[in-house]
């Protein structure tokens, strides 16, 4: 998050030194007592040591972040050398995330074009026999127009941090966190008219849940991130020359809706046979 106060650093060098924080070793904690939870409920079917660790580990990213906030608006010490540091961060996190689906559209490519790894056969074909899709111009066309909108919206707020305007970076922001929230309704909604089960499915009903479930779990997060520099922006926190939080989660935003832009030609066009038809 960038500083919205000016001042000079306090310190003699460009970075910032953090003060010692409780936060990284309760997070451990935390994530431990989550994995012992799961071994404990594998085994004995009782959840609430994973419960505990869930709360734990929420409670600390909530304690984490807050004071990352708070040190955002402390004069000089997010300097230009460390807000760039951040920056870099930020893409290379991105960069993870899309060796992340690339996984998933591997493993879903090498089963559409090689279709006889599922089935044995040397005439196989994919979708694999018996599976009904989806019409891809149905729910999910509108998601997409949904999801392509709110990459508008968030660019729109985004020049109007860049002008100073508060007002419609407010609307901009608030009517992007609503298409997010629409949109993770609809995919829900889609998920409950499916026309092949969750489990027990085959190859195509794993591919497809992975990617696009994953894919709903990100744009979750992402409405979440919006939501909060929604919030931020409301306390006046941005300022047209330091506003890496609001930045940040803009690249997020439109990382999410490139990857359902993929996701909808390759699994619900492509899987659909809709390329091939025409």
């Amino acid at each position: 998050m960038a500083s919205n106060a000016g001042g000079a650093s306090p310190y003699k060098h460009p970075y910032h030194l953090v003060e010692p924080s409780p936060w990284p070793i309760l997070s451990a904690f935390a994530a431990g007592a989550m994995l012992f939870g799961v071994i404990v409920m594998a085994h004995d079917g009782g959840s609430w040591v994973l419960g505990i660790g869930g709360v734990g580990l929420l409670a600390c990213m909530f304690g984490w972040w807050r004071d990352v906030l708070k040190e955002s608006q402390i004069a000089g010490l997010h300097t230009p050398v460390v807000r760039l540091g951040l920056r870099y961060g930020m893409i290379l996190f991105i960069a993870s995330e899309v060796m992340f689906f690339v996984a998933f559209f591997w493993a879903y490519f090498h089963f559409a074009l090689f279709p006889e790894h599922v089935s044995g056969a040397e005439r196989a074909i994919w979708p694999p026999a018996g599976v009904k899709t989806f019409d891809p111009w149905d729910l999910p066309f509108l998601n997409t127009m949904i999801l392509l909108l709110s990459g508008c919206t968030v660019t729109w707020a985004h020049h109007a941090l860049m002008v100073d305007d508060r007002k419609n970076l407010v609307r901009g922001l608030a009517l992007t966190v609503m298409l997010g929230v629409t949109f993770t309704g609809l995919q829900a909604w889609e998920y409950t008219m499916a026309p092949f089960p969750l489990n027990g499915g085959g190859i195509y009903s794993s591919t497809f849940y992975l990617a696009t479930g994953f894919h709903g779990f990100h744009v979750v997060v992402g409405t979440i991130f919006l939501a909060v520099c929604l919030f931020r922006s409301m306390a006046g926190h941005f300022t047209p020359e330091r506003h890496f939080g609001f930045e940040a989660a803009a690249w997020y935003w439109h990382f999410v809706d490139v990857v359902w832009l993929f996701l909808f030609i390759s699994i619900y066009i492509f899987g659909a046979g809709e390329l091939a038809h025409h």
